[in-house]
Formats: C-alpha cells, sequence, structure tokens
C-alpha cells in the first residue's frame, strides 16, 4: 500500500475514531516548483505536503497547530526514517510541539521539548484533540483560554489562503513566546529569524492585526533602517489598518505626522537615533516614555544596539519583538573587523531578545520553492591570487589616482593584497577584464530567459558589489563600454543607460525604480552597499562580486536581492557571479559569544585598522600595464549540506541526486513504474527533495526547461539518454505504432492527441483534470472516444507507460 493508500484506507479512519474531524486537520503544502512550459511560466503540482493536527477552542477562533503526522508505506515499521534529529527538524520547522509517525497500524512519537521518541503503540492508543491540547498547554506553561492566548487565537484577516506554513509558524511562535513571558511575570521579547525574501513584513503587519483583534494594540511601532523598508513596510501596514497606519516624519507645522495613528512607521533617521551616540531627538520630544505597546524592530542584525536601545529601554513595558535575516548558526572562520561587528551586533540582538523563537533558512525557503534556485560561478584573476609587490608597480610608472602625478618608490606600499585593490591601489586593467568576464559570461548564460523562453544574453537585471564609489564609476563604465561595442557589431538600436552607478554617494536612490521598472534601460546597476539590503527589484538575475565581504551578515545580505521568484519575467533561478571569494562565507557562521563591554570596538580607536591622523594621506595608486588572466573556479549549486545551505558542483549534485534516488529505485524499470502513479512519483520527488536534490534544480542549471522530469532525472540516475518533451511525444508514435494500429480509428485519434500534449507539459499535462476539454482531444472525440476500448483511465495509464518507454 503506497504512503496515500496508508493515509486514507488506514491512518484517517484511525484518528478519526479519535475524535480528529476535518476541521483539526491541515494539510500544508509547500508551493512547488516553478517550470517554464511552453514559454511561460507555471507551477508544477504542490510541493511537500506536511498533515498538521490543530486545536480548535471554538469555531470562530483560529485553529492552534500542535502536531504534525508523518505516514509511512504500512510495509515498513511505524518510525521508519524519525530519528531524533528529523523529529526535531519537522517539529521545529512547523513550529509544533508533536511529532507522529505512523504506517496506520502503529505509531510512534516524538516530543521536542524531552526529545523523547516513544515506543510504537496501535492507532487505538492515539491521543484525542483533548489529550493534545492538555499536554500543549502543560508544555507552554498558559492555558488557550487565558488573555494572553487572546492574539493566538484571532483568525487572520481575509483568512489563511494568503499565508505559508512557515509564516503561520513564525506568528504562532511569537504569540506563544508573548504568553509564556506574560504568564511567568517576564518582559515580552521575541526574535525572529527569516531568510530575506520571505516575507518578514507580512508577517509583522499579520501580528500586529491580530493582536488589535484581540484588543491588546494601544499603539505599536514599526522600526526599520532604510526608506525603501519603510515605504514597503507603510504600504503592508496600510493594507491591514487602513490610516491608522502613518509615516513618523515631521509635518511642516512641526507636529508629528503619526501622532494620531495606531502603527507608526519610522527610520532610525526620523526618530534621530540613526548614530551610536543615541541622538534621540525626535523620539524624545514626541514620544513619553511606555508610549509604546508593542515595538518590532526590523533588520534589527544590521544595526548595532546604540542605534535602538533607547526606543526599547524608553518603553519597558511594551512586547519587543526583532525581525532579522541571520541565521541562529551563522559562524565564520573570518577574524575580520567586519565579522567581529557582525557577532557584536548578533550577541547584542540575542541578549537583548533571546534565541530566535522560530528560524526559517534561506536554504529550507529554495528547498520549498519559494526562492529562487541558487547558480554559483567562481572566478579569481591571477593578480588577487598573489598580490603585487613594490617592483612590480614601479616598473609600470604609477601615477596618484587623484592629481596624476607620478608617484616615487617612498610613496607606495610593499605590497597590496587583493583586498587593498581598488581602493588603495586602482588597477583600470583588472576592471576591465573583470567586467569583460562577466559580460562574456551573462551572454553564453543560456538559464536566464524571457517569458517566450528566448536567451536574455546580456539584458539581464544585474547589481556589481564594488570596493568604493569610485569602482563603481569604472565598472559601470566599462559595462556600458562593452555593451556599446556589442550592439554597434549585431547593429543593434543601442538604448541608454546600459549600465549605471547606484550609490549614497550619487543619490543612487532615485535610480531604483528605473532599475525595477525599465525593460529596455538599466539592466546593470553598479554599487558598494546602497542596494544590500531593502531594496526588492524580483528581475535580479545576476549578483556579482566584485569586492572583497569579510561580513556574513552583509553577504547575506547581499544575495538576497537575487533570491526572489518572478513569475511574470520567468525568474527562477539566480546566478551568483563570485570573483573574489565571497561565496565561502556560504552556510558558514559564527557562535555568537556575548559582547565584553571592555572590547573595542571594530575600526574604533586604536584598531589596527584605523589610521594615524597625524600621519599624511596614503595617495590612491593608479597604475595600468598589467595583463590580468580571469581564472574559471567551476561552477556549483547552492543547496543543503548537513543541514545548511552550502555549495556543491553540478557533478557532486548529479551523483547525489542519483544515489538518493536508487535508494528508492534500483533501475530504470523500477523508477519508470514508479513515475506513472501520481502518488508514488509524488513520494519519489518529496525523498529527492528530502535529500537535498531537488531535480528541477537540475533541468534548470542545466538548461533542460523542454524536458519533463522523467528524463532529467532518468538521464542522471541511469544514463537515459534524454529526450525532449516534443521528441518523446514523436517518439511514441513511431515505436507504439503496432499497438496503436491495433486500437479503433476514433480512438487511436484521441490517444494521439492526449499524446500530443505530452510535448507540452510533460507529466502534468497528462494528468490535467481538463486535458479531455483541450481542443485537440475535444477535436478526436474526447473521453467518449477513448472509452472505445471500455476503459478509458486504464487507456491512458497505458499511454503514459507506453510513453516513457518511448
Amino acid at each position: 500500500m503506497s504512503e496515500a493508500d496508508t493515509h486514507a484506507k488506514l491512518v484517517n479512519p484511525a484518528i478519526y475514531a479519535r475524535g480528529w474531524t476535518e476541521d483539526h486537520i491541515k494539510r500544508e503544502e509547500t508551493t512547488g516548483a516553478v517550470d517554464i512550459i511552453a514559454g511561460k511560466a507555471r507551477r508544477r503540482a504542490k510541493g511537500r505536503t506536511d498533515l498538521t493536527l490543530r486545536i480548535v477552542v471554538t469555531a470562530e477562533m483560529q485553529p492552534v497547530a500542535v502536531a504534525v503526522i508523518e505516514v509511512k508505506k504500512d510495509t515498513l515499521a511505524p518510525g521508519h526514517g524519525l530519528d531524533q534529529a528529523k523529529g526535531y527538524a519537522k517539529a521545529a520547522l512547523l513550529n509544533v510541539p508533536f511529532v507522529f509517525s505512523t504506517n496506520g497500524h502503529m505509531f510512534v512519537e516524538f516530543d521536542r521539548a524531552s526529545g523523547h521518541t516513544t515506543e510504537q503503540r496501535p492507532m487505538a492508543a492515539f491521543p484525542s484533540p483533548a489529550d493534545l491540547r492538555t499536554r500543549y498547554e502543560t508544555a507552554m506553561g498558559f492555558s488557550l483560554t487565558s488573555p494572553a492566548a487572546a492574539p493566538l487565537l484571532r483568525p487572520y484577516k481575509g483568512g489563511e489562503g494568503a499565508r505559508r506554513y512557515y509564516q503561520d509558524a513564525a506568528i504562532r511562535a511569537v504569540f506563544e513566546k508573548i504568553a509564556k513571558d506574560t504568564a511567568a511575570a517576564r518582559p515580552a521579547r521575541a526574535l525572529l529569524s527569516l531568510a530575506t525574501g520571505a516575507g518578514k513584513t507580512f508577517i509583522a503587519a499579520n501580528l500586529l492585526r491580530r493582536i488589535a483583534d484581540a484588543g491588546q494594540l494601544k499603539r505599536a511601532l514599526f522600526l526599520c533602517d532604510r526608506d525603501e523598508l519603510r515605504r514597503q513596510a507603510l504600504g503592508e501596514l496600510t493594507n491591514y489598518f487602513g490610516d491608522a497606519a502613518r509615516e513618523v516624519k515631521r509635518d511642516a507645522d512641526g507636529k508629528n505626522h503619526a501622532r494620531n495613528a495606531a502603527v507608526h512607521v519610522a527610520t532610525y533617521q526620523t526618530l534621530g537615533v540613526d548614530t551610536d551616540d543615541g541622538n534621540e531627538s525626535f523620539l524624545s520630544e514626541h514620544y513619553p516614555p511606555d508610549h509604546f505597546s508593542h515595538i518590532i524592530i526590523d533588520e534589527c542584525h544590521r544595526s548595532a544596539w546604540g542605534k535602538w536601545s533607547k526606543v526599547l529601554t524608553m518603553n519597558p513595558n511594551a512586547v519587543q519583538i526583532g525581525l532579522t535575516a541571520t541565521p541562529r548558526q551563522l559562524t565564520t572562520t573570518e577574524d575580520s573587523a567586519e565579522a567581529k561587528a557582525d557577532a557584536a551586533i548578533t550577541a547584542d540582538n540575542y541578549s537583548w531578545f533571546g534565541p530566535p523563537v522560530y528560524e526559517y533558512e534561506i536554504g529550507q525557503a529554495m528547498q520549498d520553492g519559494y526562492l529562487a534556485a541558487m547558480d554559483i560561478k567562481l572566478a579569481l584573476v591571477d593578480l588577487d591570487a598573489r598580490g603585487l609587490t613594490l617592483a612590480e608597480i614601479v616598473q609600470k610608472n604609477p601615477t596618484d589616482a587623484n592629481t596624476g602625478q607620478p608617484l616615487t618608490p617612498q610613496q607606495i606600499a610593499d605590497r597590496y593584497d587583493a583586498n587593498n585593490f581598488e581602493k588603495k591601489i586602482i588597477l583600470p586593467d583588472r576592471v576591465k577584464a573583470m567586467c569583460r568576464d562577466l559580460f562574456e559570461q551573462m551572454l553564453a548564460n543560456m538559464i536566464h530567459r524571457a517569458p517566450d523562453g528566448s536567451p536574455l544574453g546580456v539584458r539581464q537585471k544585474t547589481i556589481i558589489f564594488c570596493a568604493t564609489d569610485r569602482h563603481a564609476d569604472l565598472v559601470a563604465a566599462e559595462m556600458n563600454n562593452l555593451f556599446a561595442a556589442y550592439t554597434a557589431a549585431l547593429g543593434e538600436e543601442r538604448f541608454d543607460p546600459y549600465a549605471f552607478k547606484c550609490t549614497a554617494e550619487s543619490d543612487g536612490n532615485k535610480l531604483i525604480p528605473d532599475f525595477k521598472g525599465q525593460p529596455r534601460t538599466h539592466f546593470v546597476a553598479t554599487t558598494v552597499e546602497l542596494l544590500s539590503t531593502g531594496v526588492d527589484v524580483k528581475p535580479v538575475r545576476n549578483v556579482a562580486f566584485f569586492k572583497y565581504v569579510a561580513s556574513p551578515i552583509a553577504f547575506y545580505q547581499m544575495i538576497g536581492r537575487g533570491t526572489r521568484i518572478d513569475e511574470p519575467t520567468g525568474k527562477l533561478v539566480f546566478t551568483i557571479f563570485d570573483y573574489t571569494g565571497s561565496a565561502r562565507l556560504l552556510g558558514e557562521a559564527f557562535v555568537t559569544r556575548p559582547a565584553s563591554p571592555n572590547s573595542p570596538k571594530p575600526d574604533g580607536p586604536g584598531s589596527p585598522s584605523v589610521p594615524d591622523p597625524a600621519a599624511p594621506p596614503e595617495p590612491t595608486v593608479w597604475v595600468e600595464g598589467f595583463a590580468p588572466i580571469v581564472n574559471d573556479l567551476g561552477r556549483f549549486v547552492g543547496t543543503m549540506v548537513d543541514g545548511r545551505l552550502g555549495m556543491v558542483t553540478i557533478e557532486d549534485f548529479k551523483r547525489g541526486m542519483a544515489a538518493a534516488l536508487v535508494k528508492e529505485v534500483p533501475t530504470l524499470a523500477d523508477f519508470r513504474a514508479r513515475w506513472v502513479e501520481p502518488p508514488t512519483r509524488r513520494e519519489l520527488l518529496d525523498a529527492l527533495v528530502s535529500a537535498g536534490y531537488p531535480p528541477q534544480v537540475v533541468r534548470l542549471l542545466d538548461d533542460m526547461t523542454d524536458y519533463d522530469l522523467f528524463d532529467v532525472i532518468a538521464g542522471v540516475a541511469f544514463g537515459l539518454d534524454p529526450k525532449t518533451k516534443a521528441d518523446r511525444a514523436l517518439a511514441f508514435r513511431y515505436k507504439q505504432n503496432d499497438w496503436l494500429a491495433r486500437l479503433p480509428e476514433k480512438t487511436r485519434a484521441a490517444v494521439l492527441a492526449v499524446a500530443d500534449q505530452f510535448k507540452h507539459g510533460g507529466t502534468d499535462d497528462l494528468e490535467n483534470a481538463y486535458i479531455f476539454q483541450t481542443p485537440e482531444v475535444q477535436a478526436a472525440g474526447g473521453a467518449a472516444a477513448l472509452a472505445g476500448t471500455g476503459d478509458a483511465k486504464a487507456l491512458i495509464r497505458e499511454t503514459k507507460e507506453r510513453i516513457f518507454a518511448a
């Protein structure tokens, strides 16, 4: 019996007998992979499905998830595959205290709080809703009927349709922490860690709305550090609160624009707390102590304690919530000032808010299909690998980058390492070599396509992170030169600008709308830090590192600019072009230690990285005449490795995927037999995704969007020569000609019409509920013609078998 049959025929009757009903059960489905089919972005069948059990206090209240059930085949042990690590991971991901694993006859239970897994027991002993409610309330330390739990039971505005499973888990985790703190008479504080692009603003808006609906919101403050974040937050909060959500700013009459609002949306700058000394002028002028009942600090990983401490300490009785994109286990081997600053900020967050009550990392989001797949290209300039010596530089007649005057050897350092390039020493030849390589890589990269399926070539929205504002100028100019030469060679009309500088010094915020919206210009943005966070440009296909990055937090923010899926433009994957080794920070992290009050601040007075103010300024060296070579270091896939985001070569990814599949289906014949049945195919795909090898990644990165997943997987695992969907449909016609000839004429025409649907949408189109309504199938006689042999469904199944045997 398959998992689906076990679920329907054994598990459901057993839990229904224990008092569970459909009102208690929620099927949490991930979005599933996105494919380009017939030139259009399209969702495949739903991804992973988790069966959660929820407590229903009253019909009008939001049900509360307390458990998840893992259903196994009835021929397997009830606890098959559920070890302590997997049990904890599943419970944490869905934020439930209990995990049950069953084969329909027996079950085992994992308790997240104790880490204990029970012996197997008969399904007749499965806990009832009342049993789990009692155990949940005991574990949490509060009653669901208490006022502290009221926000937890408020329904979503507009229903649950818009929320994702992890967003619900995060919201519940915050409400549970607040209720526990309230019951224990502790300050109510909570920290959430969610990947960039996971919808932190949606979560914040729903938290505040449900708190307000519970009658517990007096006034709320949403605090962030960028104008773009403020605009995004205000837009989302206005959807939930209307005019009761207002921007904090000084009106012409000197009054606070948000003075009568229920939700105040502010930046550090508008409150006057944008420096570490905490100059709280606007804050203290317009807001008395304990003015807010609830405070949300957005992107709190980006700001030191001094920037927001005054806001929190002035409101000690407020419920205080921090939102961060920093994973709990973010660790690094870096010993840089940037990494130390990261550690201090994270320590501040944990010291104040406590560890995250819920985490949803970028790797999990990609695995779930909510963020774009990650393609990684590594390269290294030969000059970067070895650095430059004084002797080499002097031979090239160096000059002062600002004055153009020649420099003496005494004005030049003995050695410049790669992290000094384009800062202390400008190398125009290196800039040109890196830009040329990136331009050529973009031109050759076939995985980025327009909605009609045509390659985008060099017209891809791209962010290049540069070392300095001046470096950003040089890179933008060179990319424009390359584009001008390219269009001239092809005789194409050139639309300017192709590349542009977008930095704080250049007032780059004004150009962000063009970067977002212009379809014929503003393709490449060169920046230093302005685009590293708070800018949501979904069509960004490439993130390039021309600067050296030592901060894990900054690195995650930078790659976050490319992680969003954009179905209208057909964007399903993004590419990291790494020329500086920054991708080494992927999946690394520092174990957070409390900051020492006696530790000097990174890059503060006395830091070795801060020059002596009495010394004469060191000139910036400009030197030409080198012939840099950009060495290709390979192509990698960003994926979950040992439970955290890492990168593997595409070849290693394929080998891992093949090994995971062969464990489930040893032969091609076994694979084909499992593939034609939707439930068993879903089990196979779930097994691959759970093992960290989503096959859609191979299809995207190997530019196999014209191939069905059957051919992608069979080619990797069993060496099958893959056929495109169109070729497989054609092969069916001639390889199965004898079988087709034995069918009645009308039935044969209908079967061929059905088979032709495969060339458009592959397996999914063969199982589309509306297949009989397609013009081709209707013209051939539809379901009635297929029934010419007696059983239309059986005939379609046999047709599928023969298509995959073609």
